[in-house]
């Protein structure tokens, strides 16, 4: 994989456990899986991290937020970025606590974000991923929306992301109970605020499922 020539080398470096780093389909399971991750900059020397939805759309990562954003008007002025998704997939109990760990999937992608040619794409690609089927069911995005949305694109570019993962049990021989307590997200029951609770839209009822 090519790096980008300003970039450090530490950046595409995975010295601890590299056996864990995956490859291009790896990341794109973590992408499509996650909703929420942290976009990171440096403003005047300073780190500034936001956790964001995101939705990925082949090979960019989707964001959008009101233009008065300051996050995002900053990455969108061509301020290079860290964006990081982690998902954990289970306790993994040992007998020591040393040897305690985590089942996990992680991705990180670096890079320059670049305004959405078409931001009302970028909010049906976003608004589809959190609840599947939904665009269909609303009214068309109005000019006067638009106009109040910033909407970036993040390319993932060969040589400027990491996706690790770890599977598996305890790595220490043993005798005494070790195993792995599963972790996995849910969505209740939804709650109704107006209208008839009889009314939920088909695609939320399809979420909760």
């Amino acid at each position: 994989m090519s790096t980008a020539p300003d970039e450090p080398d530490v950046l595409t470096a995975l010295t601890r456990k590299p056996d864990r780093r995956g490859d291009r389909a790896l990341l794109d399971d973590i992408l499509d899986t996650a909703q929420v991750g942290t976009l990171s900059t440096v403003v005047d020397g300073w780190p500034w991290s936001v956790p964001m939805l995101f939705a990925r759309v082949g090979d960019d990562i989707i964001f959008h937020g009101s233009t008065g954003a300051g996050a995002l008007r900053q990455v969108g002025s061509g301020a290079p970025v860290a964006f990081s998704v982690f998902l954990l997939d289970g306790i993994v109990v040992a007998e020591t606590l040393f040897d305690h760990s985590a089942n996990y999937r992680s991705a990180v992608i670096r890079g320059v974000a670049r305004n959405a040619e078409i931001p009302t794409e970028a909010l049906d690609a976003l608004s589809d991923k959190l609840i599947p089927g939904r665009v269909a069911e609303t009214p068309a995005t109005t000019r006067k929306e638009v106009a109040a949305t910033t909407a970036l694109r993040l390319p993932i570019v060969d040589g400027q992301w990491i996706a690790k993962a770890r599977t598996g049990g305890p790595g220490a021989d043993t005798d005494a109970w070790t195993g792995v307590v599963p972790v996995r997200t849910v969505f209740d029951d939804p709650i109704t605020y107006t209208g008839a609770a009889d009314d939920v839209p088909a695609s939320v009822r399809a979420l909760v499922k």
